[in-house]
């Protein structure tokens, strides 16, 4: 009789151990008695009245669930508002909201990375933009950390569509991606822009508009730019902004937005009020920035 088929993974699992890597999960308390330094909860709103009180509301008015993908049954008239202020508030045509700030960067990767196509990563990228290159049926290069002129360089060896992908603030080093010379270099080979700004929105840019908007990139018709619900916004959640015709593209092409479940109607409520709340009180980004 054979060993279990799983034995792999426990020579894995003691090898984590032995080079003391090894994760586990510490649920926390509702009311933890410490200073959070290590939550994404930049602006302080996860908790804000508004915001909770806006999510049960949501939750009593739409249910627990959106019930469906959001093709089907999953898209309510509270995703379709969230989704005008975002993309409004961020100075883009268009938004679409997803369920998860990754599902967002898998869909918007592999939705403008077809055959044939050239993806340049970056290479201090999120794992969420690594795991899109990786399932893109374009060809993915990789290049040096925050570097246009490496970007320039990859750009000259293909001809036909191609995307580059980097963070705006990369989630390791903390440090801002030079978007003003990755838009240049893009625009020199007619390649669009893909950046994810999970960590630039509600932070950088006037009244924390985000990466782009600080630079002037927002609403260009070259560029599409992923947000999350969960940081900034203390939600939960993910959207992908961009030229309309490139989110209709999304909306019939991306498989994590075809075949998922939509957000809940909870955290898409909870998401608006605290975009809400950004827009009046704009000196919350000034004084994270600080």
């Amino acid at each position: 009789m054979s060993g279990s088929p799983f034995e792999w993974i426990d020579e894995q699992a003691r090898a984590r151990r032995r080079a003391g890597l090894a994760r586990t999960l510490r649920p926390r308390p509702a009311d933890p008695p410490r200073l959070d330094l290590a939550g994404n909860d930049y602006l302080g709103l996860a908790r804000h009245p508004e915001v909770t009180e806006a999510a049960a509301s949501a939750a009593r008015t739409w249910g627990a669930g959106a019930t469906g993908s959001r093709l089907v049954s999953g898209s309510t008239e509270l995703h379709a508002e969230l989704e005008r202020e975002l993309a409004e508030f961020c100075g883009f045509e268009s938004a679409l909201v997803f369920s998860s700030g990754y599902a967002a960067n898998l869909a918007a990767v592999t939705a403008l990375a077809p055959h044939g196509s050239l993806v340049v990563s970056d290479a201090g990228n999120h794992a969420s933009l690594i795991d899109g290159c990786r399932l893109a049926r374009g060809t993915t290069q990789v290049v040096a950390h925050a570097d246009p002129d490496a970007v320039r360089k990859a750009l000259g060896t293909h001809a036909g569509p191609a995307v580059v992908v980097c963070d705006t603030v990369f989630s390791v080093d903390g440090d801002a991606a030079p978007l003003t010379g990755l838009a240049a270099a893009c625009r020199e080979s007619g390649a669009a822009l893909l950046v994810d700004d999970a960590h630039g929105l509600g932070v950088l840019g006037d009244g924390g508009r985000g990466g782009p908007h600080a630079v002037g990139l927002s609403g260009a018709p070259d560029v599409v730019t992923t947000v999350t619900l969960s940081k900034s916004l203390g939600s939960q959640g993910g959207a992908v902004l961009g030229p309309a015709h490139v989110i209709d593209h999304l909306v019939n092409a991306a498989r994590t937005f075809i075949f998922d479940t939509g957000l809940a109607p909870a955290a898409a409520g909870a998401a608006l009020a605290a975009l809400r709340l950004l827009r009046r009180e704009p000196e919350r980004a000034t004084r994270a920035r600080a």
